[in-house]
């Protein structure tokens, strides 16, 4: 099967399981992302050549506050964490689009050679837009959520540069292959890494 296909497809089943745990119930939400953190667990354990905590806690405490900031009981609200999702897949996906067709600029070529300035901003641009489209279908967004908007094409792109030295530092393309195309789950949301706590932060200051 063609590797686009293949990534396509995959890519596409993996959308729809985390938005159907996000969204059908807190127990399905729970399950879902105390099991990302497990597999984030394995994933970078199994290619540190010297076994450290400091890399463990980078993949798993994102799942956590993850389903502290969804609230406990009869308070469970997923849209925070959808809204988050869906600004993360905006940022990199443009990002890749602007990097591959302009990318010229890069950011730390020794640690993740394709991402560039140009890619980044391309991205940040569009995350804001997308932002803003979804603050106006939903109008309690915008007090509460616009500094996200802001600071989260910078967050995820620590959070992958992050991911990407932690492989550089092993020797490693990808963290696993349980998603076809793609390499593993870090690989897929190293994004949030940092957003995560970032906004945990954020949310308990106000």
């Amino acid at each position: 099967m063609n590797e686009l296909v293949t990534r396509s497809i995959s890519g596409i089943i993996f959308i729809a399981i985390l938005l159907f745990g996000t969204t059908f119930s807190q127990t399905s939400f729970i399950i879902l992302y105390l099991s990302l953190a497990c597999v984030s667990i394995y994933e970078m354990w199994n290619i540190l050549d010297k076994k450290s905590i400091l890399p463990l806690i980078f993949v798993s405490l994102p799942f956590i506050l993850l389903i502290v900031l969804s609230g406990v009981k009869n308070d469970f609200d997923p849209l925070l964490v959808l809204y988050i999702l869906i600004l993360t897949w905006t940022f990199d996906s443009f990002a890749y689009l602007f990097g591959k067709r302009y990318g010229r600029s890069k950011i730390l070529p020794k640690i993740s050679p394709k991402k560039s300035w140009e890619g980044f901003f391309g991205g940040y641009i569009s995350t804001l837009i997308i932002s803003f489209i979804l603050m106006n279908y939903e109008a309690k967004l915008l007090e509460e959520y616009i500094i996200i908007a802001f600071i989260l094409p910078i967050t995820a792109t620590v959070g992958d540069l992050i991911a990407s030295y932690y492989k550089r530092k092993s020797n490693v393309k990808d963290y696993g292959k349980i998603i076809p195309g793609h390499g593993g789950i870090i690989d897929r949301l190293d994004a949030i890494f940092i957003t995560i706590p970032v906004v945990f932060i954020i949310k308990m200051i106000q």
